[in-house]
């Protein structure tokens, strides 16, 4: 069976595509990628959808590679299924002009909808939340096959919608997991007096709760914790001022796409989300998935995804809790036994279920019904 990975997307920034596009080549399928990336970051995007009469100039970069796609998609062989990457709310219609439908199922990697989106990084007027939510449902219109990451994010879709929906969850792509083939990279033995290094990475998003995080390091100023803040966003101000007592927080500008499992490996805990926003509860983020991948101790918000995922395997703290957190921190610090407990826990998972190949498998499911 043959499919097209199909749209603007950028897996640097994006790489739950590009995790769905090896899970599939791995369970045999005949995979090819018409991909020409817009050259968006997530906000630019979430604002060209919300404003799209001040976004001359965007339209025009999407029309142009627009046009480049349909030439790309047009010399390859007839695929038998089309699936469109993540932010892919008007790729979608292009992909159903360009392949039949009734002869080549679509299939829309709709992770998060562009209203949870917008309201998450505050774009909540009534207008634009109208908008988004008109994108969203012309989106999902277009769609055979709808794609979402947990069972929350099923059931907030229209009902009209559910029966096309298939949850895939993110997992992480192998480059996350050849980062902690060596167990034992600069791991103390327990006993050892070395600090507890531990990672957060991301876009500051209201999500992720990087506020939260601040605090929670401001409160444990002294403590043998080393912390690196990887990236740049719209909470970062407010994260940094809540952490300035603490000085063994070192703060990143965003690194490599191909340089940021090995960072992250080389730490003892990564970090996961801590907002408290509707959205903040339904998902299960890149950073959880790709931190356990690459052996590493997971410390998020305890809500009912995130738990149904990671079970006893992470340290899970109530959401928006600095205190919460602080204290999870303090406790690992002092205990390097359950350290590495955890962080053998969280690889054997990984390993276990949250390989592409793995977790591709209720997509492929689906696409030989549709093909029918």
């Amino acid at each position: 069976m043959r499919i097209i990975i199909f749209g603007t997307y950028d897996t640097a920034m994006h790489p739950r595509v590009a995790t769905i596009a090896e899970g599939l080549a791995a369970r045999g399928f005949d995979v090819a990628e018409a991909n020409v990336p817009l050259g968006l970051d997530t906000a630019a995007r979430v604002d060209m959808l919300a404003r799209p009469w001040r976004a001359g100039g965007l339209l025009a970069r999407l029309a142009s590679r627009w046009l480049a796609l349909a030439r790309m998609a047009r010399r390859m062989p007839a695929p038998d299924a089309v699936v469109v990457g993540y932010l892919g709310h008007f790729d979608v219609h292009l992909a159903r002009l360009l392949f039949r439908r009734g002869k080549v199922p679509v299939v829309l990697d709709h992770l998060v909808g562009a209203s949870d989106t917008g309201r998450d990084r505050r774009l909540d007027g009534g207008p634009r939340q109208m908008l988004l939510r008109m994108i969203d449902s012309a989106a999902l219109r277009a769609a055979d096959i709808v794609v979402v990451d947990t069972a929350e994010h099923l059931a907030a879709l229209p009902e009209r919608h559910q029966r096309r929906a298939v949850v895939v969850p993110v997992g992480a792509p192998t480059p996350w997991h050849e980062a902690a083939d060596d167990a034992q990279r600069g791991t103390a033995a327990p006993g050892v007096p070395e600090p507890l290094r531990v990672a957060f990475y991301g876009l500051y998003t209201p999500l992720q709760g990087t506020p939260v995080i601040g605090a929670a390091l401001g409160r444990i100023a002294g403590a043998p914790v080393e912390v690196t803040m990887i990236g740049r966003g719209q909470d970062e101000a407010r994260a940094r001022e809540a952490a300035a007592a603490n000085r063994s927080v070192r703060w990143l500008d965003w690194v490599p796409a191909a340089e940021l499992p090995a960072l992250v490996a080389a730490h003892d805990v990564c970090l996961g989300i801590f907002g408290t926003g509707e959205k903040a509860k339904r998902v299960v983020p890149n950073k959880v998935f790709q931190g356990a991948a690459a052996g590493c101790a997971i410390i998020t918000s305890d809500t009912a995804p995130q738990r149904r995922v990671l079970g006893d395997a992470a340290v899970l703290v109530p959401p928006g809790d600095p205190e919460a957190l602080a204290e999870a921190l303090l406790r690992l610090s002092r205990d390097r036994e359950e350290v590495l407990a955890l962080r053998k826990a969280a690889r054997h998972l990984a390993q276990q279920r949250f390989t592409p190949e793995h977790v591709v498998a209720p997509l492929v499911e689906r696409l030989p019904h549709e093909r029918a």
